[in-house]
Order: C-alpha cells, then structure tokens, then sequence
C-alpha cells in the first residue's frame, strides 16, 4: 500500500505541475501559443503522438494535462495513448534495444491516424469544451506584474495562505524526489525530469502576481482538479493492488494455449490502466516465445497509467478512448497476425 500511495502522489504531482506550467505560459504568451496549437490539427496529433511516444507515463499526463484544458482534442488524446506503452518502455528498451525503436516509430504511426480518425468520424463531438471543463483564461492587465521584484517581495511579505500552502507542498515533493520517495529511487532522465519540472513550479507559485495565483493555480487547478485526480488515481491503484497482491490474482494467466488465445488476452490486458501486467508480453516477446503482433496489440491497448488522471476529468472520455484504444489494437493486431508477423 506504501507503493500505491507514492505512485498516486507522483501521478497526481506530475500533472498539477504540468498544469500549473500550461496556465502559466499560456497567461504569459497571451495565448499566442495555446491559440497556435488549436488552430493546427496536425500540430496536435504530432505532439500528442511524441509525447505519448516518450518511454513512461510522463508525457500521456502531460497530454491528459493539456485536453483537460481543452489545448487538445480527443483525436490527439487518442493518438498519445495509442502511441504510449507507459513503463513498458523502459523495459523493452533494456531487452531489445535495436528493435524497440521500430516498435515506437510504429506505435506513433499509428497513433496518428488513429487520433485523425477518431476526429474526423466524431467530428470533434467528444471536446474538453463538451464535457464541462473551462479553457485556459488570459488576463492580460496582469502580465506587467511578473517578474516584478518590488512586488514579488511584497507578496512574500504578506504571504497569504495559498502561496504558502502550494509553496510548501511543492517544496515538500522536491525533497522527496531528492531523497528517492516519490518517483524512481536510481537518478534516471525520469527522475531528473520530475525534478525539475517541479522546481519550476515551485519558481512560478513563488514569482506570480496574486490575482493569478489566487485564481488560477489555487481555485482552479489546486482545489478542483488535484482532490479529484488524487482520488480516481488512488482508488484504481488500491483495486489493483487488491487484486494482485492481497488475493493473488494473476493478470496475466490465460485460459487456454494457442496464439490467439493470448492474442486476445493482450488486448483484454490491455485495458487495464496500470504498468505491471503488461510486463509478461514484453519479456515473452523478448524471449522469442510471442511473435511481434502480440505485443503490439498489448502496446497499442496498454497505457500504463497515463489514463488514469482523466478519470477525475471525464469517465466518458476515459471509456471512449479505451474502446477507441481496444478497437484499434484488436485491427491492427488481427491483420498482423494473420500475415504471421
């Protein structure tokens, strides 16, 4: 249960502060890029499909990040969560070096046209805007007051609750990054990455003009959004938990031997939001035993725990885009696996 809680914490850490950033950078540029991104389509899925594409979670919460912000529309989610194979990644990148990079280049295709897809046949019906969430504000008489030392001291001085509470909060998670308790316990690119992303949200809660803190990091994102999202992510994980560790039940097992038997396991595996499970097709592909079909539908179902913040956002959308996710993985693993690949 330890382990639960310190993925939750870094899940739901990872995301306020990616949040924080976009809402940050967005009032900063008046929307010049925010309003650069919507206006491309392929721009979306090109980005979404990288970050998606990045071994581990961080860039599917950066993806979920922005959509919550309505920066990105579900095409783009669903190229991302296609394109992503969570933790997975790291563990295929270990065992088969040369060919992992094939198999991302592939999942990113994929990803792409699977996101386009979805768009053009949705007509973009499934927004961020549909399903409830505000978009990011600008509010432009504010902006002559960042980086303003004279007023930064100010606000130090009379501290208020927010900034103190948010400041703390981060400079607590930054210690715990140090010391190995939230996030890898070895120095990786992903513990550097957390690092430092949360540094610079501890910059921001520490140099922003009241008004913007107040408003947006502390109303919107801190006391809407993160309770939520810690709460789904939390939940999920504890079911999970139950399920594997405390009644020994194995995910992985399946009923009867024959590749499309575990054909369809991979995909049915797929489903579920969590990097673990997924662990067995890498290594069986790894081993020679599973041809590359299998992991690929596994790949393009799995989004290790990517998913899980938008649960807090929108269940709709979270179940959209699995069966979106399922769909497209069951086609292109079928096709695959017919030819003998």
């Amino acid at each position: 249960m330890v382990e639960v809680f310190r993925h939750t914490v870094m899940i739901t850490g990872f995301v306020f502060v990616m949040m924080l950033v976009i809402e940050y950078v967005n009032v900063l540029t008046s929307g010049a890029w925010r309003n650069r991104l919507v206006r491309s389509a392929w721009s979306q899925y090109m980005l979404a499909a990288a970050l998606g594409a990045i071994p581990g979670c961080l860039g599917a919460f950066a993806v979920v990040a922005m959509y919550s912000h309505r920066l990105l529309s579900l095409g783009a989610v669903v190229a991302a969560m296609v394109a992503t194979s969570g933790d997975e990644s790291f563990v295929l990148l270990a065992m088969v070096p040369n060919r992992a990079w094939m198999i991302f280049a592939f999942l990113f295709v994929i990803g792409i046209a699977a996101g386009v897809l979805v768009d053009v046949i949705t007509g973009r019906r499934f927004t961020a805007q549909a399903l409830g969430c505000e978009g990011l504000e600008i509010h432009e008489e504010f902006q002559e007051t960042f980086f303003n030392f004279s007023v930064i001291k100010q606000q130090w001085r009379e501290c208020s609750a927010a900034r103190g509470i948010l400041a703390t909060v981060l400079a607590v998670i930054i210690a715990t990054i140090i010391t190995g308790q939230i996030g890898p316990h070895e120095w990786t690119w992903v513990r550097v990455t957390l690092l430092v992303a949360t540094s610079i949200a501890l910059f921001i809660v520490s140099t922003v003009p009241e008004h913007f803190l107040e408003e947006h990091l502390w109303r919107h994102i801190a006391r809407k959004h993160i309770p939520q999202i810690f709460l789904w992510t939390f939940g999920v994980l504890v079911i999970i938990y139950f399920l594997t560790v405390v009644l020994n039940f194995d995910l992985t097992e399946t009923t009867a031997k024959g590749r499309w038997i575990l054909f369809l396991s991979a995909g049915l595996l797929g489903l579920i939001p969590q990097s673990g499970p997924h662990l067995v097709f890498v290594t069986l592909y790894a081993k020679g035993t599973i041809p590359l079909s299998i992991l690929l539908t596994n790949s393009i179902v799995q989004d290790g725990h990517g998913m899980l913040p938008l649960l807090a956002h929108s269940r709709r959308a979270f179940l959209f885009i699995k069966a979106i996710s399922f769909v497209v993985g069951m086609f292109v693993g079928a096709i695959l696996l017919a030819t003998g690949l």
